[in-house]
């Protein structure tokens, strides 16, 4: 697996461990992650922009979102869905996924995450955003990383934004759900290797 390594944190066995940052580490999800992904998903306010905060059964996490989860890491090296988890209480905070999008190949993978409250407005989804989109283009040889999001979702697209991300287009998808503000539609946005580069190359220019 690329990226890998296995360390000891908290009072957990080998974690096989996707990505580290300063606070924070990604692990393979497992079958013993279904009481967490259960609590993240019935919270109305995590999922206000996903389903407008309907409940989501059990059997669907049991059949359906923890199997689609698993099933990535056979399919495709390096990309996937991580549990978020904090280094220093070891708490499961929610996950990341960085999967080629649909109709997309690997070389264009999607950015995505849904995390609890608790862990809102501490720049954690910024910090592994950044993270995950440098694997990205340093390691994987990425040629373009995108995410979606509400137009009204602004806590999303300010992510997006000081992740390095530029908007690239707004549009109307599909929701099998009326969600509030849906109707002013959804937008992109984007980063290309060649403006990551650039990115980089005027960051170490002004150290």
């Amino acid at each position: 697996m690329l990226g890998g390594a296995y360390v000891a944190i908290g009072q957990t066995r080998g974690v096989d461990v996707f990505l580290e940052t300063e606070r924070l580490f990604l692990r393979r999800f497992t079958l013993d992650d279904e009481a967490a992904l259960l609590e993240l998903d019935n919270d109305p306010e995590v999922m206000l922009y996903i389903n407008g905060g309907a409940p989501v059964p059990r059997e669907e996490i049991v059949e359906e979102t923890l199997p689609a989860f698993l099933s990535y890491y056979d399919r495709f090296e390096g990309f996937g869905f991580w549990a978020v988890i904090e280094k220093r209480a070891g708490q499961f905070l929610g996950w990341f996924h960085f999967r080629p999008g649909e109709g997309a190949g690997p070389l264009e993978p999607e950015l995505g995450y849904r995390l609890h409250r608790s862990a809102w407005n501490k720049g954690y989804a910024t910090e592994v955003s950044r993270a995950l989109i440098d694997k990205g283009f340093s390691e994987f040889g990425v040629e373009r990383v995108y995410a979606e999001t509400m137009v009204v979702h602004i806590g999303s697209r300010r992510v997006m934004e000081k992740a390095g991300m530029r908007h690239k287009r707004t549009f109307h998808a599909t929701w099998p759900v009326r969600i509030p503000g849906d109707e002013l539609g959804d937008v992109e946005y984007e980063i290309t290797r060649e403006q990551w580069e650039g990115d980089r190359l005027r960051a170490n220019a002004t150290r």
